[in-house]
Order: structure tokens, then C-alpha cells, then sequence
């Protein structure tokens, strides 16, 4: 007897993103979304008011930028967050694996308000799920090809890990900024203990 690991793969982050993650972003304000919780933050901002070297995307809004990435690097806003996760972790691979929209960082639409984010996220996750579900077992074994760059001949499963990893991690950090944020008038009365 086999193991189904496409149904695995696609269960095991299909399962916390009903379960867990989506749920708790349900009415995500645009102060939420925006929320700087220390000083130099990045974000996703009107265009021409970046703070960092960089701002990329199209439109309106442009998501705080550079390469390489400064170290330490700095915190991240719940938009710049959602952002990464719509275009750099799910719109591209989409588009490069699953004929999904073409999507890439400089070219990109950032959302303003967490209502759109959250209609972009949806979107860009309905596509990598739709497309993880249909690998079956020759897929996984397909080597991911050049827009992996270096890891390029690792087999299409692997991806699917690193992705599973990235959505559940960023959601995570994303989470967190939301008890954060419903917390931060208690977190300044609070006296750390000698």
C-alpha cells in the first residue's frame, strides 16, 4: 500500500489554513494592518513614502524593500507580512508551477487596507492549494526547474514543504502582531521583574 503524500502535503496545510490561520485574520482592520510596532518598521506604503533603500510594486501602494536584506533585519509590519506571503511565497511559485497569474515583486498591486490584502490572499492561496491538490504522486517527483534557481533539479515535494513551512510560519508572526496589537496599552503598564 502507497502513501498518498500529495493529499498529505496538501492536507497538512489546507488543515491549519481552515482551521487556524484564515479564521483568526477575520476582521482584520486597516490599524491593524498597518500597526508599527517599533520604530523603522517596513511596511506596505503610498508610494514616494518608503522608509527603507527600496519600494517596489505597482499601483498605488509599494511594499518597503532592499537587497540585499539589511541584517539585522528589520520588523515587519502585518501588511509587509501578508504581502511576502501573497507574492514571494504563494503568487510566484503559482504562476511558475501551477499556470497561475503572472505575479512578481516589482510589479505587483500592494493592498492599502487589510480588505483587499486579505481578498489578494485568498486568492493567491486558492491557487496553490487548487494546484498542490492536483500534483498526484509523478508531480511531487518533478523537478521544480529554473525558477528555483539553485535548487532547481530538488523534486516539486520539496517546494511544497519549504511552502507549507513559510505560510505557516509567516501566519504565525502575522498572528502574533494581531494579540500584539489588541494587547499594546497593557504592554507599556507592565514593569519587568529585578
Amino acid at each position: 500500500m502507497g502513501i498518498a503524500w500529495s493529499t498529505h502535503l496538501h492536507d497538512q496545510l489546507d488543515w491549519h489554513w481552515r482551521n487556524h490561520l484564515r479564521p483568526r485574520l477575520d476582521g482584520l482592520t486597516d490599524e491593524e494592518y498597518l500597526w508599527e510596532p517599533v520604530a523603522g518598521c517596513w511596511s506596505v506604503r503610498p508610494r514616494g513614502t518608503g522608509t527603507a533603500p527600496a519600494s517596489v510594486g505597482d499601483g498605488e501602494y509599494a511594499i518597503d524593500f532592499a537587497l540585499p536584506e539589511p541584517r539585522p533585519a528589520p520588523v515587519t509590519t502585518i501588511a509587509w507580512r501578508l504581502a511576502h506571503v501573497i507574492v514571494g511565497v504563494l503568487g510566484m511559485r503559482s504562476a511558475a508551477h501551477f499556470d497561475g497569474p503572472p505575479v512578481h515583486h516589482d510589479h505587483f498591486p500592494y493592498a492599502g487596507s487589510a480588505a483587499e490584502a486579505l481578498r489578494q490572499l485568498d486568492a493567491a492561496y486558492a491557487v496553490w492549494i487548487d494546484g498542490v491538490r492536483g500534483l498526484g504522486e509523478e508531480g511531487l517527483a518533478r523537478p521544480c526547474g529554473p525558477s528555483e534557481g539553485p535548487h532547481a533539479e530538488f523534486p516539486l515535494a520539496a517546494l511544497i514543504l519549504h511552502i507549507n513551512r513559510e505560510v505557516l510560519h509567516h501566519g504565525a508572526e502575522v498572528l502574533l502582531l494581531r494579540d500584539l496589537y489588541r494587547n499594546r496599552r497593557t504592554l507599556g503598564d507592565r514593569v519587568p521583574a529585578s
